[in-house]
């Protein structure tokens, strides 16, 4: 099957079937200097682009070959780049799996892929930086493609759209680690109201000379974003651990950043989960579920 890959386990999504629009080249509107896609040619459109039909062929053939938890549209590239997406997510047939693309924000001020978008189960955006200068550095977009205008057209997203919304920012060593990039991220964020952010750094081969960001420094670096569902993937043997006096200082946390299920079991110290373990009983905390991450949330 040319579309096709996986079932894979994803760190963020359970097991997903991607489904690449793009599978014989790389096609894409950004340059990202973390991609671990070859170097390319910067596209802002698909040349010679697959049928729908082509691809709808291969989901089904799929479909009934594997279990997953999810359908990741994705490309050698960018997604929304691809010419007939609403007719095909129109077109995937309904399953025991949830729909999700994973799209760079590029086209996202676009009506008609809003409107593409909004009949997928999860949407992923990007946005590594809300700073013009740190974006062109570390995205390194088409010429045509305005910062502004991305963050003004998630926001309009979001009020059309009633799913999963996921961002994801991808920090990268020397550019966007700093306090005050994280500062400014946390006021658009706040207009953009996801139901989850993720933050993450380079965990594979990059195109380009770059440098992974400690997992730890993530951590800092999230204590930033006020009252979001915060999801830092890969937590294993931190040197960070959440020491927490009391049941109220643990629940004002809770409010402002709620905590994931791999936040608990790997950076609560023994005091902190056993006053955690004490509120679950007393359900002053909720567990909700946001693209297959379980967080836990104070009721206050």
């Amino acid at each position: 099957m040319k579309f096709i890959f996986g079932p894979v386990a994803s760190r963020r999504f359970g097991m997903s079937l991607g489904v690449d629009l793009s599978p014989d080249k790389k096609r894409c509107n950004f340059d990202c200097i973390y991609c671990e896609l070859e170097k390319a040619k910067v596209v802002t459109s698909y040349d010679n682009p697959p049928s729908v039909d082509e691809i709808l062929d291969d989901i089904n053939k799929a479909i009934k070959m594997y279990e997953f938890d999810y359908l990741t549209i994705t490309s050698n590239g960018e997604p929304t780049l691809y010419p007939y997406l609403n007719e095909l997510i129109l077109n995937i047939p309904k399953g025991n799996f949830k729909t999700l693309i994973l799209s760079n924000s590029s086209a996202i001020m676009k009506k008609d892929i809003q409107n593409a978008l909004k009949n997928f189960d999860v949407v992923k955006l990007s946005l590594d930086s809300a700073n013009k200068k740190t974006f062109k550095k570390i995205d390194r977009p088409a010429k045509d493609i305005d910062l502004d205008e991305i963050i003004k057209g998630m926001i309009e997203f979001r009020d059309i759209y009633d799913k999963e919304l996921i961002v994801e920012v991808m920090v990268v060593k020397g550019i966007n680690d700093k306090p005050e990039e994280f500062i400014k991220l946390n006021e658009v964020l706040q207009q953009i109201r996801p139901d989850r952010v993720d933050i993450s750094s380079v965990d594979r081969p990059p195109a380009y000379n770059v440098e992974a960001v400690e997992v730890e420094k993530l951590f800092e670096l999230s204590k930033y974003i006020q009252n979001q569902n915060i999801y830092i993937p890969t937590r294993e043997n931190l040197n960070f651990k959440l020491e927490t006096l009391d049941k109220n200082q643990l629940l004002t946390t809770l409010k402002k950043r709620p905590f994931s299920k791999s936040d608990v079991a790997n950076i609560f110290d023994v005091h902190t989960q056993k006053i955690f373990n004490d509120l679950l009983k007393e359900r002053l905390i909720e567990e909700i579920k946001v693209g297959g991450i379980t967080f836990y949330k104070a009721i206050i």
